[in-house]
């Protein structure tokens, strides 16, 4: 279970350093579905496999629309792929960064956390993921709120910025 993590942490790793790096909306979108796979696989291994279902649902069904959206209004001809120079040095630059900011937290301080939420309690009656949901619908109302808006700020900004000079849709005939 160790190695399965790791390689879902270093995969998930990988993937943001891949989305950050690239400028094209194609290829960044592709990113960001496998990132949130890997993300949804680490909460699988922890044992939150109810709320890893529900992110990746509500991702995949609300923001791949944005990002769907966006990249056929930045529709380019040739888009930069991974594998261009350009990328590629900004994922070798964004990693080398990641490796210096997270080597002081290789001392071994981790092995605890391996563990799932239910392997910590001796006499556990209820999945971890049962009672955060239970928490979800009863304290998240005002943060479902705050959520909704800033998912419906994110679509207009990113709107904005994909926009352009052609004014999209709303251009005058």
């Amino acid at each position: 279970m160790t190695y399965f993590m790791s390689l879902l942490l270093f995969g998930l790793v990988l993937g943001l350093v891949a989305v950050a790096s690239n400028p094209s909306p194609y290829f960044a979108a592709l990113g960001l579905v496998v990132v949130a796979g890997l993300g949804c696989g680490v909460l699988v291994g922890y044992g939150a496999s109810f709320l890893s279902l529900v992110l990746f649902l509500i991702y995949l069904g609300g923001m791949l629309v944005v990002f769907a959206y966006s990249a056929a209004l930045a529709a380019e001809p040739y888009p930069e792929g991974l594998g261009s120079r350009p990328v590629a040095a900004l994922m070798v630059i964004y990693l080398l960064g990641v490796g210096l900011v997270s080597s002081p937290f290789w001392g071994g301080w981790y092995e605890v956390s391996w563990l799932s939420v239910e392997e910590l309690g001796e006499f556990c009656v209820l999945r971890g993921d049962v009672g955060g949901v239970a928490m979800m619908y009863s304290f998240g109302g005002g943060m479902l709120v705050v959520c909704a808006w800033a998912l419906l700020l994110t679509l207009f900004v990113v709107l904005e910025l994909t926009r352009g000079l052609g004014r999209g849709t709303l251009r005058a005939v």
